[in-house]
């Protein structure tokens, strides 16, 4: 089996959306108006967003015997994601998330881990991942960071570590996150976690541009922060740019943040310039938020005409 270029390590979840009138908040009632069932886990949503754009790609995720698992492990068969860093698991169940997505596509999501909390560096097969060109990591709920961080001390320095840390992440602290933000060389992560994440550490008249910069000082070559209806900032090399948004007809954000993380990646493995990349990243994302799902995410041969028409 030929080598992956991009290897995700993150929870693999089967996503139950329902489409509701209103996000209901303490002791208010909302109503269903459908359902959706899908496969989700961030990672995961940009390594399927990478195989549709072309790109080889492998999974770090684990699965138990059971028909979640099995529709998950089918899926990314389908979708071409190479199975041999899959892990699966004799007893427990796989990772599901309830999400409640309103009429604005705005979304509350509740996640039932499973085993995916029950991966260490045991069970990682290091030799099948050093000769990928990048590893990105994305949240767990439970123990798996510390398979993450284990895994740290094992990548070749060429390798390229992307990581979105999610809001599950940034909530655990800066300390918790620590190793891994030592070692990251693409930081995507949005505006909100970006606040959460820092302002323990920065006062609270930085804002984002400001607390970008910091952690490009400290040595992360790429930030990159999704602003989502406001576009995207970035800032490499003491380079910034500023996309605007793309103006469409939002359905359901859910993998909005996960399918620009496959545009940037993908950009990066084609050596494209810092500004086409976030550039690309955010047509990627606007494309995705226009139906329910992952259903959106464009294809190689959408994106080249995007490419055409935006850059020649």
């Amino acid at each position: 089996m030929s080598n992956a270029d991009v290897v995700g390590f993150g929870a693999l979840n089967l996503d139950i959306i329902y489409h509701v009138d209103e996000i209901a908040k303490h002791d208010e009632e909302s109503y269903i108006k459908s359902k959706n069932i899908s496969c989700g886990g961030s990672a995961a949503n940009t390594i399927v967003g990478l195989s549709n754009l072309g790109i080889k790609t492998s999974y770090i995720g684990k699965i138990a015997d059971d028909d979640d698992g099995e529709i998950l492990k089918m899926n990314l068969i389908r979708k071409g994601v190479y199975l041999n860093n899959l892990i699966y698991a004799d007893i427990g169940n796989s990772g599901k998330v309830m999400g409640f997505v309103d009429e604005q596509g705005n979304r509350a999501l509740y996640v039932d881990s499973g085993v995916n909390d029950e991966i260490n560096i045991s069970q990682i097969n290091v030799q099948e991942i050093i000769n990928s060109k990048i590893i990105h990591y994305t949240s767990f709920v439970g123990n798996s960071i510390n398979g993450q961080i284990d895994l740290i001390d094992h990548l070749p320095k060429d390798m390229i570590l992307s990581f979105d840390p999610g809001m599950i992440y940034v909530k655990k602290g800066f300390s918790t996150i620590e190793k891994i933000l030592d070692r990251t060389n693409i930081l995507l992560i949005n505006e909100k976690e970006l606040k959460i994440l820092l302002k323990p550490i920065l006062n609270d008249k930085s804002n984002f541009k400001d607390m970008a910069k910091y952690l490009h000082d400290e040595g992360i070559e790429n930030v990159i922060v999704k602003r989502g209806e406001k576009g995207v900032y970035g800032i490499k090399k003491d380079y910034e740019v500023e996309i605007s948004p793309n103006k469409v007809v939002t359905i359901d954000t859910t993998a909005a943040g996960d399918s620009f993380n496959a545009g940037f990646l993908y950009s990066c493995l084609n050596s494209y310039s810092f500004e086409k990349s976030c550039i690309i990243a955010n047509w990627v994302a606007s494309t995705s938020v226009t139906s329910i799902g992952t259903s959106r995410f464009p294809n190689l041969s959408q994106l080249k005409e995007f490419e055409s028409c935006k850059f020649d």
